[in-house]
């Protein structure tokens, strides 16, 4: 994967948005309709009779795919694939080479590329797990420790969602299931498996995308660090972070969780929105997510939970009191 030629995905846009290699383009040899066509003529038909439709289909489309192909890898240097390395790719990779291209077939296509991918979370990696009640700044701090050149995986960049029912703040949009772990599965490949993994604790969803559950169960069983912060400092990063967004997206998200917050609590919530008391609303919905937090904590092992108390809201010293328990948890391990 590291140093690779430009990645041609044949497949159709419909399969290329369902989930791609990252850094791949969509090179499609059918549209999404033409490919149900060649499919139902092999089903129906025969084998003969799909390629010839396949060949009138593609036909007057060639000399647009060479040109794509040309924009991607002008050094004329470049791979391709299909689902599972047959006839899509087999008659992309013949049009390339014949107008002058070096091309990689990729043995197995996108298929085989999945097993790879499920296969990263079966692996160990050595994770530590920043933790915390919301607010707490947990991802400010893991952007810090990968400041530091520690390594970092940022799971709700990958999902494109901040986690709670505010998480899309009202403009993020989620990539699909698969998409999500062929992101997380690549990143973990181009790291150190000696070296330290960081990750911000989550619940098993994170919106509408579900961490891998091996991988998920290697983040509950490593060692926490629970950064404290006080109430008044988390309220205040919070307004900061939500206070600004769109009140009806606010409202809409506060309503989503009504039965967890009660019927009272929302009812202040969300008249705390409409009236522009953004710190209100912060504490009332708080008392939902606080107790959430807690509730997870106590399914851990209370003997892999590292306190890291913090006195405001500064990231570059927050950090280094993480890093710091850190190290003293390894010392500790060692002794």
């Amino acid at each position: 994967m590291h140093d690779r030629p430009p990645m041609a995905d044949v497949r159709t846009p419909a399969e290329f948005a369902q989930g791609h290699m990252p850094g791949a383009f969509c090179l499609p040899l059918f549209s999404n309709e033409e490919r149900v066509k060649v499919g139902t003529t092999y089903k129906q038909e025969s084998r003969e009779a799909a390629i010839l439709l396949g060949f009138d289909l593609a036909g007057p489309k060639w000399s647009g795919f060479i040109r794509m192909a040309l924009e991607k890898a002008p050094d004329k240097k470049i791979a391709v694939h299909c689902w599972r390395g047959g006839m899509r790719s087999g008659a992309m990779a013949w049009a390339l080479d014949l107008y002058g291209f070096q091309v990689h077939l990729v043995e197995g296509g996108y298929k085989r590329y999945r097993r790879w991918v499920l296969d990263q979370f079966e692996k160990t990696w050595p994770l530590s797990v920043v933790g915390g009640m919301t607010g707490s700044g947990k991802t400010k701090i893991l952007h810090e420790l990968r400041r530091r050149g520690e390594q970092v995986i940022d799971l709700e960049d990958l999902a494109q969602h901040q986690g709670s029912t505010y998480g899309t703040l009202g403009r993020l949009v989620q990539p699909s299931q698969e998409q999500f772990e062929n992101d997380l599965a690549g990143q973990l490949y181009r790291l150190d498996r000696t070296r330290r993994i960081w990750v911000e604790d989550e619940s098993l969803t994170i919106g509408k995308r579900i961490i891998p559950r091996t991988f998920w169960n290697k983040m509950q069983e490593a060692l926490l660090f629970d950064v404290q912060a006080p109430l008044e400092v988390r309220v205040k990063t919070l307004v900061q972070e939500y206070g600004t967004l769109d009140r009806d997206f606010l409202e809409e998200s506060t309503e989503r969780i009504r039965k967890r917050l009660g019927p009272e609590q929302t009812k202040r919530a969300v008249g705390a929105i409409r009236e522009g008391r953004m710190e209100d609303f912060i504490r009332e919905v708080l008392v939902y997510y606080d107790k959430t937090y807690r509730t997870g904590l106590r399914g851990r092992d209370a003997g892999r939970i590292v306190q890291v108390p913090v006195q405001d809201g500064r990231v570059e010293e927050n950090a280094m009191l993480v890093l710091s328990a850190a190290k003293t948890s390894t010392l500790l391990t060692e002794i």
